[in-house]
């Protein structure tokens, strides 16, 4: 990316903003896969849990499918168990399975009309029930944990207008601008899939990557890189070589060297700016720190949790709860547990809680309104959109702990200022300045990230194990310009979606 684009990116984040520019179901190649759906719709099932052994397996993605790999099918000593809340259990064995279509039966159970008539619990005794154990469901106990985490960003660029001012050099005219402008895409999409092994609890964790992919159209960034290139072009033709770039915008000022990557501060005597030191590409860095930061970032979102923003629990007098009935997964009886907002709360959503020991076994929720926003000095930013998924089932502790998290957030970003670029030498006589582009910005982009978090396998690891478990160092995402399923051969993963398999960059 060229030293400008990057300075007006890396301003753009200095001054607050979240803005990130462009960036069907068949079989996986040796693997079982299949999809599960209502026996009686013929719905697709999502987030269905796949029991391999005891502490083993993994889910559905939102379209119903899942796949084994078959070096795990030739492992198994026993059958894999299908099993989704309100639906009869099934059993297949994989190694000798030809059915791609597997169909679960609604349950049918006479002991929830006998549960609700002998344990009338109130909707908010309930509550106080989930609360009173939440120390002792959810421990944070240290685990050792085999994962595979997606992330799909999509990115709309809603409005891109450029108010051409002035220019004393001939060749950055307005049609030109215009031109530039042009080759911004309007849309854009990400997937990143990696698969590893995270150590530690909610609180800390060391995470060592097996293997990740990236899977993005590399011409939509080039349309941006395109952008300053051709005016970093433009601006070395008709400037000195001893000359420097003072690039504003309001009140806020740098200086650019044209052949360097990172700013300066201005000369003695400049007036002084920010100053933005621009990084590497980083897709082409070691992505282990990046993507256990993504995961410590859902676990700062588990309800239970003291900073989450899901606070219908620990706020629980502004919500309205309603039981809308019972219902079961495998053995156990679960409530169904309505949540609104009263007056000026966030969300809604629904609760699956278990009827013995009060744990939410699963969590759907989404946001009623917008969520954050701040607009200041023409940089707005807002949360839109903030919804997901997340299963919890019993480990060896006897608490419970994740196996399955999906997290869609979605921003809005706005910027509306003036942009100067001004030639400036210190090595003339006479006024520094030299030549000048004059431009106002106004740009509105929303961007919805979904993070997809997948455990296979957990085991209890002590705190000195802990100690000595080891994180992956230079391990780059290998860039996949379509959707290859062979990739993955040799791993058990989380299905993508369909848009994601037909994704295929146009040469």
């Amino acid at each position: 990316m060229t030293t400008l684009i990057k300075y007006l990116v890396a301003t753009i984040l200095v001054l607050g903003s979240a803005f990130l520019p462009a960036g069907q179901a068949g079989a996986k190649a040796q693997s079982y896969s299949a999809t599960v759906l209502d026996a009686k719709t013929g719905e697709p099932i999502p987030f269905a849990t796949i029991q391999l052994s005891k502490n083993r397996g993994t889910v559905t993605n939102g379209e119903g499918i899942f796949s084994i790999d078959m070096e795990d099918v030739a492992k198994l000593r026993d059958s894999v168990f299908i099993s989704s809340m309100g639906y009869e259990e099934v059993s297949i064995y994989p190694k000798k399975a030809t059915d791609t279509i597997i169909r679960l039966a609604e349950k049918l159970n006479e002991l929830e009309i006998v549960f609700l008539t002998d344990n009338p619990l109130e909707p908010n005794e309930i509550v106080e029930r989930i609360k009173e154990n939440l120390a002792s469901n959810y421990p944070n106990n240290y685990t050792q944990k085999k994962l595979f985490f997606r992330q799909s960003l999509y990115n709309k660029m809603n409005r891109a207008d450029v108010d051409f001012k002035k220019s004393t050099i001939e060749e950055l005219n307005e049609a030109l601008i215009d031109s530039i402008v042009m080759q911004i895409p309007k849309e854009s999409s990400y997937y990143s899939e990696s698969i590893g092994t995270l150590s530690g609890n909610y609180n800390k964790q060391k995470l060592f990557v097996d293997k990740s992919a990236k899977l993005y159209d590399k011409s939509k960034d080039v349309s941006f890189d395109g952008f300053g290139k051709r005016l970093e072009k433009i601006f070395k033709e008709n400037v000195k070589p001893d000359s420097y770039l003072k690039i504003k915008s309001g009140w806020f000022g740098t200086k650019v060297e044209l052949d360097e990557v990172e700013t300066k501060e201005a000369p003695d005597g400049d007036d002084g700016g920010v100053q933005v030191r621009v990084g590497e590409d980083p897709t082409t860095q070691d992505i282990t720190s990046g993507v256990k930061d993504d995961i410590n970032e859902l676990y700062e979102q588990l309800f239970f949790q003291e900073d989450t923003k899901l606070d219908f629990l620990q706020k629980s007098n502004r919500y309205e709860f309603t039981q809308t009935g019972i219902t079961s997964i495998g053995e156990n009886l679960v409530y169904i547990l309505d949540f609104e907002p009263k007056g000026g709360k966030d969300f809604s959503g629904t609760m699956y809680v278990n009827t013995d020991d009060f744990a939410i076994v699963r969590l759907d929720f989404q946001n009623v309104k917008k969520l954050y926003g701040i607009k200041l000095l023409g940089i707005g930013y807002r949360d839109i959109l903030y919804k997901g998924t997340s299963l919890f089932a019993k480990d060896e502790s006897s608490g419970y702990s994740l196996k399955y998290m999906e997290l869609e957030r979605g921003i809005e970003f706005t910027l509306d200022r003036p942009l100067t670029v001004i030639e400036k030498n210190k090595n003339v006589k006479g006024r520094r300045k030299q030549n000048e582009l004059d431009l106002n910005l106004d740009f509105k982009t929303t961007a919805v990230t979904k993070s997809e978090f997948v455990v296979f396998d957990s085991k209890d690891l002590s705190e000195s194990d802990y100690g000595i478990a080891k994180e992956s160092t230079g391990v780059e995402a290998t860039y996949l310009s379509a959707y290859d399923p062979a990739f993955w051969e040799g791993y058990t993963i989380m299905e993508p979606n369909a848009t994601i398999q037909a994704f295929k960059v146009v040469e």
